[in-house]
């Protein structure tokens, strides 16, 4: 899959000639927007027409296609829906692009246009609107197809985007909604194809061979610790955990420092789950979809996303990221029930469900983390099941210890559309996950799964101010949405790269 360039250009709808102008319009008006208006007058009331008689109301995910018989300078002309004005949001502008790409590939030209509607502008900021336009073409676009054998027909590539203002002293805003909004998008793509490969091509080993293309790109430091050096420093969870596998663990720092960042700055610090494969190990999972394991590893492949992103973007800060990397499995050396392990704090952790494994990895990343004295500490995580059954496919579990960092992250998750909702973090849940015979069971029953995970997390961070993102909930989809494919959708990545960009730049 092709590279999607976007760009901003002044121009007029009615002036431009494209294979494909996609023309925006909110639900519930009889009036055409003025952008539609002026290109509908050289079609002769045709687009008022079919607004008149319900062919088209301007529904959110409504498109479409109308072709101008030579009437107007583009050759076809897409409608699409953001859904009422009253409740409109930017996310609106992603899923109408999203939308957008889809017809167009169908349509099978390789470049399309869009017009900023000037109305709409006065309410939401046009840098905002032109980076969610770039990442909904650039995310609608996606496929995976890498295994797919060539079936004869070659595939049409959508390969530009315009995005057009009437307005030339919106350009650079535009410019740099694009900028962000195509590192953005691309480092969702980057996060979908990671996952989307099956497990027995990214292993451990091949998730380093990842992360050292990206510090070769970005220019960020790389550092690999091996399972020598993890025994060395008494990473007992961690080394558990992949003891019943053939694949070594690998445990990756990339640390990143912004030319403008101040120097003696504490870093912000994320760290993602990296499990390439959950059979549950010894707890061995039911066969039913057990294949979405290979996306077990998404928070790890977000947090390098989000790296090769804040590289990119040229972000001043100080930035490290941390995968711990395992593949969990029964086996004779694997790790049983019962059994205890030491963490790198030197807490013990009795273990009783080896498929409670996330938790584990993190505990012994999470420490190590607390060794940079961060700012910030974020860890990501397809953690629990019970964040599926708490909230569904639509929201991302968030718990944490300082409420200024939630509410920052709750603001960078409503902007990127990737949207947290809190959960309590009760020192009384504790209970469940007291042992008899360690300082703590890596379970604590079936009620509360998902906060007595958080918990678990909780007693690693030290006084870090910190937020556990649980996006069991989110990281796979059943079906094919706007700029959601089925399967991986790397939900995440957005937020965490938005929450850098509230925190560094205006």
């Amino acid at each position: 899959m092709k590279k999607i360039q976007v760009h901003a250009q002044v121009g007029r709808a009615e002036n431009e000639a494209a294979e494909v102008l996609v023309l925006l319009q909110c639900e519930g008006g009889s009036d055409l927007a003025q952008e539609a208006a002026a290109i509908d007058a050289q079609l002769g009331g045709q687009l008022a027409a079919l607004i008149q008689r319900g062919e088209f109301e301007g529904k959110l995910g409504e498109g479409l296609l109308v072709h101008t018989q030579g009437k107007a300078r583009t050759k076809r002309l897409l409608l699409a829906g953001l859904g009422k004005e009253k409740d409109l949001r930017v996310d609106a502008f992603r899923q109408a692009l999203g939308i957008a790409i889809k017809r167009v590939r169908q349509a099978k030209v390789t470049s399309f246009a869009v017009v900023l509607p000037a109305a709409i502008l006065e309410e939401i900021p046009v840098q905002d609107v032109a980076q969610a336009m770039a990442e909904g073409a650039i995310l609608g676009n996606y496929q995976f197809t890498a295994y797919r054998s060539p079936n004869g027909s070659k595939p049409i590539d959508v390969e530009r985007l315009t995005i057009y203002t009437s307005q030339a002293s919106l350009l650079p805003q535009m410019t740099e909604g694009i900028r962000r909004g195509v590192a953005t998008a691309e480092a969702t793509v980057l996060v979908r194809d990671l996952c989307n490969h099956p497990a027995n091509v990214m292993t451990p080993t091949r998730i380093v061979r990842e992360a050292k293309a990206v510090a070769k790109e970005s220019g960020v430091r790389l550092k690999v610790l091996e399972q020598k050096d993890m025994e060395q420093l008494g990473m007992g969870a961690l080394l558990g955990v992949a003891r019943g596998s053939h694949e070594p663990p690998k445990f990756i720092i990339l640390e990143y420092k912004g030319a403008k960042a101040k120097k003696g700055d504490p870093p912000v610090v994320l760290v993602g789950k990296t499990i390439t494969f959950d059979t549950g190990g010894i707890s061995l999972k039911p066969a039913e979809n057990m294949e979405h394991m290979k996306a077990d590893m998404t928070g790890g492949a977000e947090v390098l996303a989000t790296m090769r992103a804040a590289a990119r973007l040229k972000l001043p800060l100080h930035l490290v990221s941390i995968l711990p990397v395992a593949e969990n499995m029964p086996g004779g050396r694997a790790m049983r029930p019962g059994d205890i392990v030491t963490t790198l704090s030197g807490k013990t952790v009795e273990v009783q469900n080896t498929d409670a494994e996330g938790r584990l990895i993190l505990s012994d990343a999470l420490a190590y983390a607390t060794r940079y004295k961060p700012a910030v500490l974020i860890d990501i995580a397809t953690l629990t099941g019970a964040c599926v059954v708490a909230l569904g496919q639509f929201a991302i579990g968030m718990f944490g210890n300082n409420d200024q960092l939630k509410e920052h992250v709750r603001n960078a998750g409503q902007r990127a559309g990737e949207r947290v909702w809190e959960m309590p973090l009760w020192e009384e849940y504790f209970e469940q996950l007291r042992s008899d015979v360690a300082d703590m069971r890596n379970i604590g029953g079936r009620g509360g799964g998902m906060i007595t995970a958080a918990l678990f997390l909780s007693k690693f961070v030290g006084d870090c101010p910190w937020i556990h993102l649980d996006i069991a909930s989110t990281d796979w989809s059943e079906r094919e949405r706007a700029y959601l494919p089925k399967g991986p959708t790397g939900i995440g990545t957005r937020l965490l790269i938005q929450f850098l960009l509230d925190r560094t730049l205006p």
